[in-house]
């Protein structure tokens, strides 16, 4: 069992661990400290659950009907498009952060902290569902892939779920809580525009790279 439950947690950690929308608005959301707890919890749950999905077989069941994959894939380069340019406009036109500074502050740079626009509590799960469950990635990488290397693992398929499950509970908390500490790097509205800049090119490109041919 512990074998098959180190196989998961290695392949979960392998797939997780890279520049892609979700964690982007994880990291996004816990340099803002934003909801995190709520936006870690859908992503870790999301995960388990699709990764569940593909353990007990479905992903080899949604073979069968590959223009799901392409629906998905669609509404997915649509939503990431959206997305793209409503953080090009933030980068272009920061409405809503300005500088606040401590009258008791020894100096106004000490004492100046960036105030950003908060975000309401729906509003955040709402995207944090969208960019998981219409990343058609999300599917050929917990579905498909891992469930196709659990099936090689026979009576400890389960086992190596849970490994799995445990590598996206432990990452997406270590992204959004570890994400605050970024946060003196990012006490001003220019940072906070280059932050925007890159996650609208990022988002962009992502969005193309889903309609390309593949």
């Amino acid at each position: 069992m512990l074998p098959s439950v180190l196989a998961g947690l290695g392949l979960g950690f392998s797939l997780i661990v890279a520049i892609g929308a979700q964690n982007l608005f994880v990291l996004r959301q816990g340099i803002r400290r934003e909801h995190v707890l709520a936006v870690v919890a859908v992503c870790a749950i999301s995960d388990a659950v699709l990764i569940l999905l593909g353990v007990s077989g479905v992903g080899l069941a949604l073979q069968a009907v590959p223009w799901l994959l392409v629906a998905v894939r669609g509404a997915g380069a649509a939503f990431l498009l959206g997305y793209a340019l409503l953080a090009a406009r933030r980068a272009l036109r920061p409405s809503g952060r300005t500088l606040h500074v401590d009258a008791n502050s020894p100096s106004p740079a000490a004492g100046a902290v960036a105030v950003r626009t908060r975000t309401g509590l729906a509003a955040t799960v709402a995207t944090c569902l969208a960019l998981t469950w219409l990343n058609p990635h999300v599917y050929l990488d917990t579905v498909f892939l891992l469930g196709s290397v659990a099936s090689t693992h026979g009576e400890g398929r389960w086992a190596f779920a849970l490994g799995a499950c445990l590598a996206s509970v432990v990452w997406f908390t270590a992204l959004g809580y570890g994400a605050r500490y970024l946060g003196r790097w990012l006490d001003t509205p220019r940072a906070w525009r280059i932050v925007d800049a890159v996650i609208a090119v990022v988002m962009l490109v992502l969005a193309v790279s889903l309609v390309l041919p593949h």
